[in-house]
């Protein structure tokens, strides 16, 4: 009978062992990071603070932030410690369009401009295709152009509405959301897409944004230490991390504001993220589903048909196993989540330095090779 030696390792494993063994110097040693201990390839990353959640067997095996929240005032990372998640928020609103789904407001495949009252999207009669959908945007297979990342704007300014950023109009520092192809056609990344559905999802349930997702997704969940607020509340300022540059240093305005808080507006923990990865985890297996049924959770783990995005999650072959993942991206900030699809292990990291693909992938090859994840070619025991 087949026996996965690498879930074996994982059930053996500690949380103290595994944190031991991710901390120090990694086996068999394959140069380039390997000989680090974990405060000296941060010290080499110029990452100041990092915080990272390690899912095993469906649940948080443990946590733990490393460094400072701010380089300059030695204030350190703690679980509590919230960062931006960028684009990482993409996911997770993902979760409120399904739920809006599930509950009869709107439908996935809907032209998006039955759903929408505010706006509407022109189409654009050059380009043959069929329509613009939920489906479409939250999966960036709808044809839209933008492909730009949002800058975010300085503590202060003047933030524009989301209607704004979608015609590109002052203040808003990006350019309009319009199709440059036809939908379905191929896949291109696109947060004007994300923009759309924000504004989709405040007009089929008439509540503000932050507040249908803090009801829908994030109190369900129990992410307390979460929330869409652009800017962030008192309360969660106390607990901010600071953004810091590439090469380590603070940034003099502390983090830039996200108006496009379906795109880029959470603030959240690594802690919560993993809480959101084993919600839809235990939804495929039909063991949650506080949110989302077995049957509509499908939507978010399986790719669309063109392209490797699903509905929220991109999904990856990696080694012999089927994981989702997502990262973030904003001024100051990195995250990465990435959880396996049917075994119920994954981890969330999050530093306060601008988006660093190296280091966070370290991070993760350092998780995968210590629990023995399937994602490798061989298991490691250690």
């Amino acid at each position: 009978m087949y026996q996965d030696r690498g879930a074996t390792l994982i059930q053996q494993l500690s949380s103290l062992e595994a944190i031991n063994a991710f901390e120090g110097p990694q086996l068999p040693d394959r140069k380039g990071f390997d000989p680090l201990q974990i405060d000296e390839l941060m010290h080499k990353c110029r990452v100041p603070g990092l915080q990272i959640a390690v899912i095993k067997s469906f649940s948080i095996h443990w946590e733990k932030g490393y460094g400072f929240a701010d380089i300059e005032e030695h204030k350190r990372v703690t679980g509590e410690t919230r960062f931006q998640a960028g684009s990482l928020s993409k996911p997770v609103a993902c979760m409120a369009l399904l739920k809006a789904v599930q509950d009869g407001r709107l439908s996935l495949d809907d032209d998006i401009n039955t759903i929408l009252h505010s706006w509407r999207l022109a189409y654009e009669p050059s380009i043959a295709g069929g329509l613009v959908t939920p489906r479409l945007l939250a999966s960036h297979t709808s044809g839209l152009g933008d492909g730009f990342g949002f800058p975010g704007y300085l503590p202060g300014q003047e933030l524009p509405t989301t209607v704004q950023i979608l015609n590109g109009q002052r203040p808003s520092n990006t350019g309009a959301v319009s199709l440059e192809r036809a939908p379905m056609s191929a896949m291109k990344y696109s947060g004007g897409g994300s923009t759309i559905l924000e504004l989709a999802l405040r007009d089929a349930i008439g509540q503000p944004f932050a507040q249908l997702m803090h009801e829908m997704v994030l109190e369900p969940i129990g992410m307390a230490n979460s929330a869409y607020e652009q800017p962030p509340s008192p309360m969660h300022q106390q607990h901010a991390a600071y953004g810091h540059s590439g090469d380590g240093k603070r940034l003099p305005e502390k983090w830039h504001l996200f108006p496009e808080l379906y795109a880029a507006g959470l603030w959240t923990t690594a802690t919560d993220l993993a809480k959101f990865a084993i919600e839809v985890q235990t939804s495929i297996h039909g063991r949650s589903n506080r949110i989302l049924s077995r049957l509509i959770v499908q939507e978010m783990v399986n790719p669309v048909g063109v392209g490797d995005f699903a509905v929220g999650f991109q999904v990856e072959r990696r080694g012999q196993g089927w994981y989702i993942r997502h990262s973030g991206s904003n001024w100051g900030y990195g995250s990465l989540l990435v959880a396996h699809k049917t075994k119920g292990y994954g981890m969330v990291a999050m530093t306060n330095r601008d988006y660093d693909q190296e280091f966070l992938n370290e991070i993760l090859e350092r998780v995968e090779r210590v629990y023995g994840w399937d994602s490798l070619d061989k298991p490691v025991h250690r």
